[in-house]
């Protein structure tokens, strides 16, 4: 799995050179294409995951441990963490969001209909890993509940109320808005609640902000991976990005391809790095987050799970014709819970694996590739604008309104989160 991997990464850090050197000045649009700002609203939320609530605080001391983990030595723990969630890995986003928005319309490779299959069975297998992830964490974050290290049974039945609360509300748009503005902002209001319970002001944000300037000094090691965890989480970069790609490539207004490029590393980059510097102070501090904390930690994770399943739920019911108008409501909430809760249980069970689907995507990448190659070449090859008809009419967000709030949810976590920002 390394050798695909390594193979995986290079090819893809090798894609968005070649996109850059070939295409760095075309205008890209969007079908709905956004300002700036909401642009990098979009960015923001979508960066926002359960795993970036409740792995840090875990994994600093892991990280710290050189003398079981030597691989780790080269920097400080803060920066291996932002190495694993932040910049250079934001490169898939931007190769896979660049590919959306100029080259896909012209290639038409998500259409057919082995690649669309592939691509469903991607976007249920990221939902059950989404809530496997919160499952396998409350327990460190909701000692008062278990032993703090084994998963009881009221752990399994809250993962089961939050899975349900997510096919729930995917089955009415109407909650989307909810759902997008609260994991918005309880996000930033927990990341003020933190700092601000610290005694961190702007000046020891910075301080302990400097400390990532160790992973820009070693940006060439997080290329290929360290070691099995960091192999992990390269896998899971992967298994995100064609959804991630598909959503953002519908708003892009008129930036050029370096422009986006810029975007895609240095705004998601900026809250990740504000949010692991917070969290790092409470580390070397040994504070406490028992209690008031971590039940804060615990909702805005349940709400990122809420919204992240609601979206992908919608998607794949919507490609396999599983929907609420063909099934019924009661069936519909029944059929889906049933299947995520099962794929759920076998990520427990290690039955399933994250790498496998990363590995799939890694594939889709490889096929991709091929398929352009062996037909359309030449059409790619002269490719100088953006699809024929875009243009950068900002009004459209407006004008398809509608359209937006059948379409979007459905794409990636968090989506809502972004459409909140700029509908509301």
């Amino acid at each position: 799995m390394t050798l695909v991997l390594s193979a995986g990464v290079l090819l893809a850090l090798a894609m968005v050179v070649f996109s850059l050197v070939k295409w760095g000045n075309l205008e890209c649009i969007g079908v709905t294409p956004v300002p700036l700002f909401t642009f990098i609203a979009i960015l923001f939320t979508s960066g926002l995951d359960v795993g970036l609530i409740m792995f840090p605080l875990t994994e600093f001391p892991v990280y710290a441990d050189v003398s079981a983990s030597p691989e780790y030595a080269f920097t400080n723990p803060l920066a291996i963490e932002f190495g694993f969630w932040g910049f250079m890995i934001w490169g898939f986003y931007f190769l896979t969001s660049f590919y959306f928005c100029v080259i896909e319309p012209r290639v038409g490779f998500f259409e057919i209909p082995w690649v669309r299959l592939l691509n469903n069975i991607v976007i249920i297998g990221t939902c059950a890993f989404t809530a496997y992830l919160f499952l396998t964490n409350l327990p460190w974050y909701a000692p008062q509940i278990g032993d703090g290290q084994s998963i009881t049974a009221t752990f399994y039945l809250i993962v089961f109320v939050v899975i349900l609360a997510s096919v729930y509300s995917s089955t009415d748009i109407k909650y989307v808005k909810i759902l997008s503005l609260a994991s918005t902002w309880l996000f930033l209001g927990l990341i003020a609640l933190m700092a601000i319970a610290a005694g961190m002001g702007g000046t020891a944000i910075a301080e302990s902000a400097g400390l990532i300037g160790g992973y820009f000094t070693n940006i060439h090691k997080f290329v290929l991976p360290i070691n099995d965890y960091h192999e992990f989480y390269l896998f899971w970069w992967f298994a995100w990005s064609i959804m991630i790609g598909q959503f953002t490539s519908r708003f892009v207004g008129g930036l050029k391809t370096w422009q986006v490029l810029f975007a895609l590393l240095v705004f998601p980059s900026i809250p990740l790095a504000i949010w692991f510097s917070v969290l790092y102070y409470y580390h070397l501090n040994s504070i406490d987050i028992a209690g008031l904390f971590s039940i804060a930690m615990i909702v805005v994770g349940v709400t990122f799970v809420i919204n992240s399943l609601d979206s992908l739920t919608r998607l794949y019911s919507d490609n396999l014709s599983l929907t609420v108008a063909r099934l019924g409501r009661m069936k519909y909430i029944a059929i889906h819970v049933a299947l995520l809760f099962g794929l759920t249980l076998l990520f427990k069970l290690d039955f399933l694996q994250i790498q496998w689907i990363g590995a799939i995507v890694i594939g889709i990448y490889f096929a991709c590739l091929a398929y352009i190659i062996t037909t359309k070449r030449s059409e790619v090859m002269a490719i100088r604008t953006s699809p024929e008809g875009r243009e950068v009419d900002f009004s459209k967000i407006q004008k398809r309104s509608n359209l937006f709030a059948e379409k979007v949810p459905a794409f990636v976590p968090l989506c809502g989160a972004g459409a909140g920002i700029f509908r509301c």
